[in-house]
C-alpha cells in the first residue's frame, strides 16, 4: 500500500510538473503574439505619423505655389488635389481612406522630387483605388423589397427603384404641394462670407424651421479641400434665404448658371441672369447642372471626374405645383438627369454629393449625416 501511495504521489508530480511545462509554453507563446501584435501596431501608427506629416507639408507646398502663382500649378499636382478631394468624401462617407492617404503621399512625393513618370504611374494607380472604393462604397444592391416604379410619389416619402437604359437606381424622394407647403432655405451665415464660413448639420436646420423633410444644398466649398484653404465653407452662386437675405447678389448679375425659384408654384431659368432679386417668393437657388428642362433632358456628361464618377446625388425638381426633393443613389450627374425625366419631373437642378449628400425625412436621417453645412434646403406647412 505504501508503495502504491508513493508511486500515486510521484505520477501526480509528473502530471502537475508537465501541466506546469505546458502551461508555460503557452504563456510563452501568447507573450510572442502579443509582441507582435504590438510591433504591428506600433508600426501602423508611425506609418500614419508620416502620412500625416507628408500632407501637411503638402499642404504648405500647395500655399506657396497658390500664393506665388496659381498657373505655375502643374496638371499633375490639380489633379493629385483633385483626388484628394475625392479621398476626403471617401472618408465622410465612411469608407477606409489610411491606404489611399499612404498612395496619395506618395505621389506628392514624386511631385515634389520632380519625377514625373513615377509620378505619373502613381497617380493612375491612386485613381484607379480611388474609383473602385467609390465603387465598392455605393454599389449595394437595391434592396429586394423596394417597388420599381417609374412614378414619382404622390406626396410624402418614397424609396424605389427607377429603370432607364443604363441600369436600375435607388431613388429617395420626397413629393409635395407647394400650395400646402413651401420650400425653402435655411442659412448657417446671415450674410455674405467669403471664408471661415459658420455651417450647421441638417438636422439641425430643419428642426430650427420645423421642416418635415430635407436635403443638401447646391456645392460649397469645404474647409477639409486644400484648394478650399483661403474660402473654407463659402459658396458663390445665388441663393435668397427665409429671411429673404440674397446671398452671391453681387457677383452672379451675369451669371449663366440655372437658377430654380419656389414659391406656390415653381420656375426655372437656364441662365440666373434673367432672375431679378424678388424677395415675394419663397427661396431662390442657383445650382448646376440644370439637369431636366421643360421635360428633356438637358445634361448629357462632361469631362469632370467628379461628376462622371458614381455617387449619391442630390437634387431638387419640380413639376408646376409640385416640389420634389431627393436624392439618386450610386449615379453619374447624367444619369440623374435621365431618371429624373424618366420620372416626369419637369425641371430639376443638381445639387451637391459625395460627402455632403444627406436626406432628412420625419425626424431623421435617411442618408448621411455627412459633413456640416452652409445651408439646408427644407420642406415646411405652409
Amino acid at each position: 500500500m505504501q508503495k502504491r501511495s508513493w508511486l500515486a504521489i510521484g505520477i501526480g508530480i509528473v502530471i502537475v510538473g508537465f501541466i506546469g511545462v505546458l502551461y508555460k509554453g503557452v504563456l510563452y507563446q501568447k507573450s510572442v503574439e502579443l509582441n507582435q501584435l504590438e510591433q504591428r501596431q506600433q508600426l501602423a501608427e508611425n506609418q500614419l505619423i508620416d502620412v500625416n506629416k507628408k500632407l501637411e507639408q503638402v499642404s504648405t507646398q500647395y500655399q506657396i505655389l497658390q500664393n506665388s502663382n496659381p498657373i505655375q500649378l502643374t496638371k499633375q499636382f490639380k489633379d493629385s488635389i483633385g483626388t484628394y478631394e475625392k479621398i476626403v468624401d471617401l472618408q465622410k462617407s465612411g469608407a477606409k481612406t489610411q491606404p489611399l492617404e499612404v498612395l496619395w503621399a506618395e505621389v506628392m512625393a514624386d511631385i515634389a522630387n520632380n519625377n514625373t513618370s513615377s509620378a505619373s504611374a502613381d497617380l493612375n494607380k491612386l485613381q484607379t483605388a480611388v474609383s473602385q472604393t467609390e465603387t465598392a462604397l455605393v454599389s449595394t444592391p437595391p434592396p429586394t423589397q423596394l417597388p420599381v416604379s417609374n412614378s414619382p410619389p404622390g406626396s410624402g416619402f418614397s424609396q424605389q427603384v427607377v429603370t432607364i437604359d443604363s441600369g436600375s437606381f435607388v431613388v429617395s424622394i420626397v413629393s409635395a404641394d407647394l400650395k400646402t407647403s413651401k420650400l425653402i432655405v435655411d442659412t448657417a451665415s446671415e450674410h455674405d462670407c467669403g471664408n471661415n464660413c459658420p455651417v450647421n448639420s441638417l438636422d439641425f436646420y430643419a428642426r430650427r424651421s420645423g421642416a418635415f423633410a430635407g436635403v443638401n444644398g447646391p456645392y460649397f466649398c469645404p474647409d477639409t479641400y486644400p484648394t478650399c484653404a483661403d474660402k473654407k465653407n463659402s459658396f458663390d452662386t445665388l441663393l435668397m434665404n427665409k429671411n429673404k437675405v440674397y446671398f452671391n447678389s453681387d457677383n452672379n448679375v451675369y451669371s449663366t448658371n440655372p437658377v430654380a425659384i419656389f414659391s406656390t408654384s415653381s420656375r426655372f431659368e437656364e441662365k440666373g441672369q434673367a432672375w431679378g432679386r424678388d424677395t415675394s417668393v419663397d427661396s431662390v437657388i442657383m445650382g448646376r447642372p440644370l439637369l431636366v428642362f421643360n421635360n428633356s433632358v438637358w445634361f448629357n456628361g462632361n469631362s469632370d471626374s467628379k461628376e462622371t464618377s458614381k455617387g449619391n446625388r442630390a437634387f431638387v425638381g419640380a413639376t408646376d405645383g409640385t416640389v420634389y426633393i431627393g436624392i439618386v443613389h450610386s449615379a453619374t450627374v447624367a444619369q440623374v438627369a435621365q431618371v429624373l425625366a424618366k420620372l416626369g419631373i419637369r425641371n430639376a437642378i443638381n445639387l451637391d454629393s459625395g460627402g455632403s449628400a444627406a436626406m432628412w425625412v420625419n425626424g431623421k436621417y435617411i442618408i448621411g449625416p455627412g459633413r456640416n453645412l452652409p445651408f439646408g434646403v427644407l420642406l415646411v406647412k405652409r
